[in-house]
């Protein structure tokens, strides 16, 4: 960016260098006394507001270059469309300046141009510039308000940081996951924390449909699908190891000779999102927060999900040995207590037709496995959250953003800019040379308060904070921590608070 350029990653070491020693005497959000013997809770000030923070009214570009201009909605494009834009405001009497937007470097990624911004005045205040967005609108053009200090660029922008360690040497309670009543149907943080009788929380996954997004071993029950090869942190021993890698999962269904691959577990057939199995559309490789399609698939309900969705197509109920109890031609069955469902649309309904009969008995195998190719063992204890994407691996910065789908395909890196350069509020989880489990928020999206981060900041602190091993988590409106004896110790971003999210980690004593 033009506006106070600094490359992100060489400052940051400099800034947390200095900021960190200066800040972690800083008051907890919660005393002692509040948390179990060997939990502590830390609240980092870090950065300081700037004279040069300003807001602009940030100009929408065509994703061609002889696209209309008052119906633009991509953040960014090429030079040449920028340049047309930039020629078109001034024609009509504004004052417009490109910046230039880079990307980070990332261990499968180099750094290198990402595109091209077009930007219109500086102003104090936010008011200011929605006031200057509506002249730019009425004069035939898109856009939106942004604050500078929230571009992603600036390692000295204000920062508030909460993290919580978890000593196993003093603490002797478990760290693990949860969720609601049903997979299917979001809860708070904090009411998850009531039920379950939890000291402490932070938000886990994505979700989408209400439900848990991406590879979720809970306990050694696979409970969610994998996108194929995205990072994925494993949690055994009540939270006392931590491992962080990338994973697949392949569910095989057998009926006798015959065999068949799931496309997922727990989630609405043809719908796909993060995208990277076979037979997506429009892509087979992963594509963070991109919904794909597949007009042919077969899924497996478990009694977590809740519900399964009705539609066309047909069904298999199966009983806790996986007998058929029945076979319907349509979807929606509830599922069989200790047993499942297998739903198929499209193309697959015939094969499971075919196949499933009452009586018949059929067998679903799984097999998930690390970066190397090795089985991981579904052993009782040990949770698998498919999150990403990974930040530090052996103790060095280290985020595969082409492999964990950060980065759009095609054109229009817009998507890109916004989730993975900006910032934005952040969550973490990692553990340090210590031993000690960290879970960790970065507020964002509050001017002047916390700014947020983006990726290549994200893995940076983390580093900065001492983790070995770190993975992101959900972000934005999702980053929540609570404590039983405080709350929620951060500041959403959403306007109404907290939201409900598809599952949690908990710290339970």
């Amino acid at each position: 960016m033009q506006h106070r350029v600094r490359p992100a990653l060489t400052c940051l070491a400099t800034a947390f260098a200095v900021l960190l020693p200066a800040t972690t005497a800083a008051p907890a959000a919660a005393t002692p006394a509040q948390l179990p013997p060997g939990v502590t809770l830390s609240t980092l000030s870090l950065g300081a507001q700037d004279p040069g923070d300003v807001w602009t009214v940030h100009v929408y570009l065509p994703a061609t270059i002889d696209g209309p201009l008052g119906t633009a909605a991509t953040a960014l494009g090429s030079k040449e469309i920028a340049d047309r834009v930039a020629g078109a405001l001034r024609d009509k009497g504004f004052e417009p300046r490109l910046e230039q937007v880079d990307l980070p470097e990332f261990a499968d990624r180099p750094a290198g141009v990402l595109g091209w911004i077009v930007r219109v005045g500086r102003y104090p205040t936010s008011g200011a510039a929605a006031t200057a967005l509506a002249q730019v609108k009425a004069a035939g053009f898109a856009g939106g308000t942004r604050y500078t200090a929230q571009d992603g660029a600036d390692a000295g922008a204000p920062q508030k940081v909460h993290v919580l360690r978890v000593d196993f040497r003093r603490f002797r309670g478990t760290v693990d996951t949860d969720f609601g009543p049903a997979l299917k149907g979001a809860e708070t943080l904090t009411d998850l924390m009531a039920a379950s009788g939890a000291a402490a929380g932070i938000n886990a996954q994505w979700f989408y449909n209400s439900a848990p997004g991406g590879l979720y071993v809970k306990d050694g029950k696979l409970l969610g699908s994998a996108t194929q090869g995205r990072g994925g942190i494993k949690i055994t021993h009540g939270g006392r190891r931590v491992d962080v890698d990338a994973y697949t999962a392949r569910v095989t269904l057998r009926a006798g000779r015959e065999s068949i691959e799931l496309d997922g577990v727990n989630r609405v057939p043809g719908e796909i999102w993060n995208c990277g199995g076979g037979g997506d559309q429009p892509t087979q490789k992963p594509q963070h927060d991109l919904k794909c399609t597949d007009s042919s698939e077969l899924v497996r309900f478990t009694p977590e999900w809740g519900v399964p969705p009705q539609g066309e197509g047909a069904e298999a109920l199966l009983d806790a040995r996986g007998e058929v109890l029945a076979v319907n031609t349509t979807r929606g069955a509830s599922v069989p207590p200790g047993g499942s469902v297998i739903q198929a649309i499209g193309d697959s309904t015939a094969w499971l037709l075919e196949h499933a009969r009452p009586g018949r008995r059929l067998t679903v195998s799984e097999r998930v496995e690390d970066s190397r190719g090795h089985r991981v063992p579904l052993t009782p204890g040990t949770t698998i959250l498919q999150v990403g994407p990974t930040l530090v691996r052996d103790r060095r910065t280290s985020v595969n953003a082409g492999a964990d789908g950060l980065i759009r395909e095609g054109a229009d890196q817009t998507f890109t800019y916004n989730w993975t350069v900006r910032a934005n509020p952040r969550s973490m989880i990692g553990v340090d040379a210590r031993g000690r489990l960290m879970l960790v928020v970065v507020d964002g999206r509050q001017a002047g308060y916390s700014e947020g981060l983006g990726i290549a900041q994200t893995a940076e602190l983390m580093k900065r904070l001492g983790a070995v091993e770190a993975m992101n988590l959900d972000g934005g409106g999702s980053s929540v921590m609570a404590t039983a004896g405080t709350g929620i110790v951060n500041r959403p971003s959403d306007a109404t608070g907290q939201r409900s999210l598809g599952n949690v980690i908990l710290v339970r004593p």
